[in-house]
């Protein structure tokens, strides 16, 4: 007599502790703010004591400290793989949304940054930031040695370059301080996506329009549906 299948479905292995202490950190920091989460909500969201939170993290710092960390890494990841080999359109728009994609993912280190970085020098010039700038530039660079930009428009690469960074980089500090907005959503940061891209659009011949286009709504779609919190 053959045997039934078995119906038994293995468990997922549990993410360890302290990654599950990491994620639930960001999700209310991001959601309530670093200074109205205290780490007896975050020890609750993971279902451990307060006690065995210490045993990873002994304050909230820590906690931030920790995220900043991962985030650099990530950040680094990607400076590193840039460009892919393909073509220049898609690495240009897959980087630019990856980036502000990690700033929604991580948004409270930009919004409460005032909260928790009294220590730091704010003269110091921060070392991701100036590459990441590089980056942006040097792609610019690149887009106009391919043939992508008009030849009927003057063209300063490195103007151009810091409107993007900072349409970019203050994004969420507008929403916040010009439009009042405390809690921001995705599609909120959809309309930061466009003004970074209203900016470059006129700059370029029509194809590369259309190929920017593209790119920006299929990577759109993508970020739209992994449901970013």
């Amino acid at each position: 007599m053959a045997r039934r299948p078995s119906r038994h479905v293995p468990f997922a292995p549990a993410r360890p502790t302290r990654r599950r202490i990491l994620d639930a950190s960001r999700r209310l920091f991001n959601r309530k703010g670093y200074a109205r989460t205290t780490l007896a909500e975050i020890a609750a969201s993971v279902g451990i004591a307060e006690g065995n939170l210490w045993y990873h993290f002994r304050s909230k710092l820590d906690l931030v400290v920790s995220l900043e960390e991962e985030l650099r890494r990530a950040v680094r990841e990607r400076r590193a793989a840039y460009p892919s080999g393909g073509p220049v359109a898609d690495d240009y728009v897959e980087s630019i949304l990856f980036a502000m994609n990690q700033r929604w993912a991580y948004r409270f280190l930009l919004r409460d940054h005032l909260q928790f970085s009294s220590g730091r020098d704010p003269l110091r010039l921060d070392p991701d930031m100036v590459a990441d700038f590089e980056m942006l530039r040097e792609a610019l660079r690149r887009m106009r040695k391919e043939g992508l930009f008009r030849r009927d428009l003057p063209l300063d690469i490195d103007a151009l370059a810091r409107a993007l960074w900072l349409v970019s980089r203050y994004w969420t500090d507008h929403l916040q301080e010009h439009e009042g907005l405390d809690d921001i959503a995705w599609a909120d940061q959809e309309r930061g996506f466009q003004l970074h891209f209203a900016v470059l659009l006129p700059y370029l011949t029509a194809p590369a329009r259309r190929s920017l286009e593209s790119a920006l709504l299929r990577v759109s779609v993508e970020l739209a549906a992994s449901g970013m919190e």
